[in-house]
């Protein structure tokens, strides 16, 4: 179930859209970041670190979208974070239920959600998780979603990129609430890209684990999507049409509501594209 990527950091890849949840181990106990998706698969997570003799010291969640909020009692009461604007989110969001949320994104039936964005927001410019472990940097952005964070384990040379570099999924914007969505994704590139150099392994919150050798890669990927929506020109995106992977076809339908949204706002605004 869980895989090692570098030293002292594991993943765990979900059947639910390649999502990671991503272990990183120390001493005292791990650090669990986005934990996973599926029951099933959470109850093995938990089963695997108590096998282990591992116990969760503290969880983290990379932005405020349910896939990224979810725990399971088997994991235990540590303390879970997230930012501020992530954790304020989450609070909005779930003030009308969790079965209200449920029903509004269609999330599936095998998803424990007794737990669903119990998270601690940390105190606004904090840019270390507070834990015993190895530091880890909170790298705050708004591309995707409100108080959105990668995080870079410094001393291990990896970077969780939250929903950000995926092989599989374009970068999907925040239309509801942002001003400039696009331009957030492009500034969230910069800060990656401003890492990149000290990064091994990159995790990305959907789809495949790359090296050192494919950050720049990815980070020029999703920057050229992002140009193709903001300048009207021609999109050319392997994960979009047909030499999108087995599976993934829907994702063209994600590109074509985004284009579509884009134009609604443009008109709205004056701008017609």
């Amino acid at each position: 179930m869980l895989r090692q990527v570098a030293e002292g950091v594991l993943v765990h890849e979900s059947e639910f859209c390649q999502s990671n949840a991503v272990v990183v181990q120390d001493q005292g106990g791990v650090l669990l970041i986005d934990a996973g998706v599926l029951g099933d698969e959470l109850a093995c997570l938990a089963n695997d670190l108590s096998d282990s003799g591992q116990t969760v010291a503290a969880g983290f969640s990379t932005h405020p979208h349910w896939d990224h909020l979810l725990w399971h009692p088997r994991l235990g009461a540590a303390p879970r974070y997230g930012t501020a604007r992530c954790a304020a989110t989450a609070r909005d969001r779930l003030s009308g239920g969790v079965d209200a949320v449920a029903k509004a994104v269609g999330i599936p039936e095998e998803v424990p959600l007794d737990l669903l964005g119990l998270i601690t927001g940390l105190p606004a410019e904090t840019t270390q998780i507070p834990w015993d472990g190895p530091g880890i940097r909170i790298i705050e952005h708004q591309a995707h979603a409100p108080g959105h964070a990668a995080l870079l384990i410094e001393e291990r040379g990896v970077l969780v990129a939250g929903d950000m570099l995926s092989d599989v999924l374009i970068p999907m914007l925040d239309l509801n609430g942002a001003v400039d969505p696009i331009e957030d994704c492009l500034a969230a590139l910069r800060l990656l890209e401003g890492v990149a150099g000290d990064v091994d392994v990159f995790v990305p919150g959907h789809g495949s684990v790359g090296g050192a050798d494919e950050v720049h890669a990815r980070i020029d990927q999703d920057r050229a999507y992002l140009h193709s929506l903001r300048d009207g020109r021609a999109l050319s995106d392997p994960r979009v049409g047909p030499s999108a992977k087995d599976g993934w076809e829907w994702v063209a339908g994600v590109h074509e509501r985004q284009l579509q949204r884009l134009a609604q706002r443009g008109e709205r605004d004056g701008a017609p594209r």
